[in-house]
């Protein structure tokens, strides 16, 4: 299960956090991503910031801005609270539940069930199946963290500079995404502030087919949980 800790040490090692972490955390293992596209990302990133000195980018200019400031935010959250990834999970079942009625979420946790898939819930509320099946997805997911496995040193402040950009434009990128994908759990991510942090697990809800949930029927949603874990 993915942890605080694990995310921090990800965000470490690509100089996003200004903190003398080295020898509190391990260092996250994942498969190797191409540096060259994240340098790419945050070289284009920091030329936009150039153009703040031209009306005409001022827009773009203020938006990156405003982005910068949501990525701190979300840093700071991740250093004060619980599981970052957990977290997520759970507020998107929560959209995901919302509706459903305790019959329905007995039905979806039977087709679980048929598949061997568990799911430990006390109740079934909104909130409480909600929380059990983001642990069950927590426990059973193969999370990659993206550019997680950029671990080698940066040669200069430069290009360290430039590959904590890339990380910052790929964590904008995936929350403008989402924002068209599934507005409701952007809104509930952003009243949260952890909407700079949904790249963290976009490739696993993606290959879910994780927003087509809301037309989906019960087991729709369970093939969906099932995609998430497996």
């Amino acid at each position: 299960m993915y942890n605080n800790n694990q995310v921090i040490s990800y965000l470490q090692a690509n100089k996003i956090l200004a903190l003398k972490l080295d020898h509190a955390l391990t260092a996250v293992r994942g498969q190797v991503v191409d540096q060259v596209k994240i340098l790419g990302a945050g070289a284009q990133r920091l030329t936009y910031y150039t153009s703040c000195f031209t009306d005409e980018y001022q827009d773009v200019c203020q938006q990156q801005k405003i982005e910068d400031i949501r990525f701190t935010g979300a840093v700071k959250h991740l250093l004060q609270h619980g599981s970052i990834i957990y977290d997520m999970l759970k507020i998107y079942f929560e959209e995901i539940f919302k509706y459903k009625t305790s019959a329905q979420l007995e039905n979806i946790k039977k087709i679980l069930m048929a598949v061997n898939i568990h799911i430990a819930a006390s109740s079934l509320t909104t909130a409480g199946f909600s929380l059990a099946v983001a642990t069950s997805v927590c426990l059973g997911m193969n999370i990659s963290l993206e550019v997680s496995a950029i671990t080698g040193r940066t040669v200069g402040t430069l290009a360290g500079v430039v590959t904590m950009y890339g990380v910052v434009q790929k964590a904008a990128d995936a929350a403008r995404n989402l924002r068209i994908d599934s507005p409701a759990y952007y809104a509930a991510l952003y009243v949260q502030e952890l909407e700079m942090m949904y790249f963290l697990i976009e490739p696993v809800l993606k290959r879910a087919g994780a927003f087509t949930a809301q037309q989906a029927s019960d087991s729709g949603i369970a093939e969906i949980i099932k995609r998430m874990i497996r």
